[in-house]
């Protein structure tokens, strides 16, 4: 393998639409020179990205006279290729530091990229050292960028100062994208305030402030109201009255960034972790109670009561797990952490960030929002089940009967007393309804911004939470009638990366790893490294699918099938070397590689988890 100290290549020019938090102007290349340059390769829906954001920004702000951040945002569904879209994902997320906007995804072929995320590093000279993918290369960066500091001022190529972000003006709104909310008994409204990161009790009117939970900036205290914080929450639970009392909290928040859940005294205000370390879950999956607080979780992004506890929609591992508020408990409730769709027994299900949760008035049936595979899904008798949404790849604003209906990007459901759930379709900017018992798809409302959830109120009205436009919006009355719905045949999309040429026959995929500086693999606890391969469809493979502890394996790939994608997912656990008490790190990433089977395809499949492929 490549020494990513050593190699070099000339990066490739900066070019797209435009560019965010620059003040206007364009950068290039050589605006950077000097700089240690990360270019981080996103798209704003991916769970993996939006936590590489998060482990950026401590970097910024170590080695900020020294580092420039370059997001490159290079999207998947069609609603990312909006500037103004991506504007506000930009605000959301808190991200401080330049985005160029490439939406055709021109850099994402020029840096090689071939997967969400991908970040390369880029020397004061203008070359790329290192390219890594996924998530957890935070410390490896760090002492990266530490050896290329100590290099260049040596050489006299190293220039110290402030960087090229121009933070854009503040807005004045009551809410700030808001996440999910809660009807309460007496009326009015719970609302978390993601960008203001608190939780916000509103009026039965829908938009009268009456009080915030939180002190408005991020962070993770306990304690009383004004003086708590959260970072980033999105769903909120409010737990049965008799639970309550043994648990001592009325409220469960999922505090998506903090990856924690957090209880909440709407008595007085006052705000408690319930769940979770703070840590990022990087782990392996198991099936027994833990304790709660003990326990790390990952991007919690909702939370509803069903099956006698809390299940947790983990939207960073692509999994449903539960929360016993009484006992203190927690574990995982269905998924495997593979990324796609796949219908079955809870424990063998396939899921990709379910971001919403939403039981039926019986209790028999839990909605959830699927989002990345822009499905309906939901949980009944011990299984999951797929009403609307075909995968990962396919999306749109599509009515009708259920099996060929589309979505896009879901984040939120509301279970009605008929049996049937309006989802948050909400990168079509739409509330629709699917019907179980006409097995259809409507639209009950469109033309919304970026809507991430449905509440019904005490009198059964219906409100959205439109997240990008800052605000809680009524449906109008009969909107949820025969006569309010409306059909829509609007376009099917495919997300389109280009493909990778393989021949037929035997094909070696390699995995390209090499430790940081200063790092070696660590098998103290068994294998250093894990591969797991499968194909879509499944008969793309003839040979090698499986999972095994070696980051090279043999392929055979079928003659017969033209077409497909490679599902694999690599990890490498490393330890520092040479010190007492050595910190652990865990690298791991999902690859779907679009393949095309041609007689000019290569026989060779590299993947970059770190490094540089020689």
């Amino acid at each position: 393998m490549t020494d990513i100290r050593t190699a070099r290549v000339r990066a490739p020019e900066l070019r797209g639409r435009g560019w965010l938090n620059t003040g206007g102007k364009d950068l290039t290349l050589a605006d950077l020179r000097g700089k240690v340059t990360i270019v981080d390769f996103w798209t704003f829906c991916c769970i993996n990205c939006l936590h590489v954001l998060d482990e950026l920004r401590p970097l910024e702000e170590e080695f900020g006279d020294v580092l420039v951040v370059v997001g490159v945002h290079s999207p998947k569904f069609e609603h990312e290729r909006d500037p103004d879209a991506l504007a506000a994902a930009v605000e959301r997320y808190g991200v401080a530091h330049p985005v160029l906007d490439d939406p055709d995804l021109q850099m994402w072929q020029q840096y090689a990229a071939k997967a969400w995320p991908t970040l390369s590093v880029i020397d004061p000279e203008g070359y790329v050292v290192a390219s890594m993918a996924g998530e957890g290369h935070a410390e490896g960066l760090a002492r990266l960028i530490t050896e290329l500091i100590e290099t260049h001022e040596a050489k006299g190529t190293l220039h110290r100062g402030s960087g090229p972000y121009v933070p854009p003006a503040e807005p004045e709104t009551a809410l700030r994208f808001p996440g999910k909310a809660v009807a309460l008994e007496g009326g009015g409204f719970l609302v978390t305030d993601s960008a203001r990161h608190s939780v916000v009790e509103l009026a039965a009117d829908g938009e009268t402030v009456v009080r915030r939970i939180g002190s408005g900036t991020r962070g993770r205290a306990d304690g009383a109201s004004a003086e708590s914080s959260f970072s980033e929450p999105q769903g909120l639970c409010l737990l049965p009255r008799q639970t309550a009392e043994i648990a001592g909290y009325d409220l469960v928040v999922a505090d998506t960034v903090n990856h924690l859940l957090r209880g909440v005294r709407l008595a007085t205000g006052e705000v408690l972790t319930v769940a979770g370390t703070g840590r990022q879950w990087r782990s392996t999956v198991d099936n027994h109670p833990h304790d709660a607080v003990s326990i790390d979780l990952s991007s919690p992004w909702d939370v509803a009561w069903y099956d006698d506890r809390v299940i947790i929609a983990m939207a960073g591992i692509h999994q449903l797990w539960w929360f016993d508020p009484v006992k203190r408990t927690a574990g995982v409730y269905a998924g495997t952490t593979v990324e796609a769709l796949r219908d079955g027994p809870l424990p063998d299900v396939w899921m990709a960030q379910p971001s919403g949760l939403s039981a039926s008035a019986d209790g028999r049936r839990l909605w959830v929002a699927d989002s990345e595979t822009s499905a309906l899904r939901y949980v009944e008798d011990g299984a999951l089940h797929t009403a609307v949404g075909q995968g990962l790849f396919d999306f749109g604003h599509v009515d009708g009967p259920a099996a060929e209906a589309l979505l896009q990007h879901p984040l939120g459901v509301c279970a009605l007393p008929d049996g049937s759930a309006l989802v948050a379709d909400t990168y079509n900017g739409a509330v629709r309804r699917f019907d179980p018992t006409a097995d259809a798809v409507s639209t009950v409302a469109d033309g919304l911004g970026e809507p991430s959830d449905v509440v019904l109120g005490p009198e059964g009205e219906v409100l959205v939470v439109e997240s990008s436009a800052h605000r809680l919006t009524r449906l109008a009355p009969g909107a949820l009638s025969a006569a309010g719905a409306r059909t829509v045949t609007g376009q099917r999309h495919r997300t389109e990366r280009p493909p990778t040429e393989l021949a037929a026959g035997e094909v070696t995929l390699e995995i390209v790893f090499t430790p940081a500086p200063g790092q070696k693999l660590d098998d103290t606890f068994g294998p250093s490294t894990r591969l797991e391969v499968s194909a879509s469809p499944p008969e793309l493979l003839v040979e090698g699918a499986g999972s095994t502890t070696e980051l090279t394996r043999r392929l055979v790939i079928n003659p017969a099938v033209s077409a497909g994608v490679l599902q694999v997912v690599a990890q490498a656990a490393t330890c520092d070397a040479d010190v007492e008490h050595a910190a652990c790190h865990l690298t791991r990433q999902d690859w779907g590689v679009p393949v095309r089977v041609t007689d000019a395809g290569t026989g060779r499949l590299p993947l970059i988890l770190r490094g540089l492929d020689a």
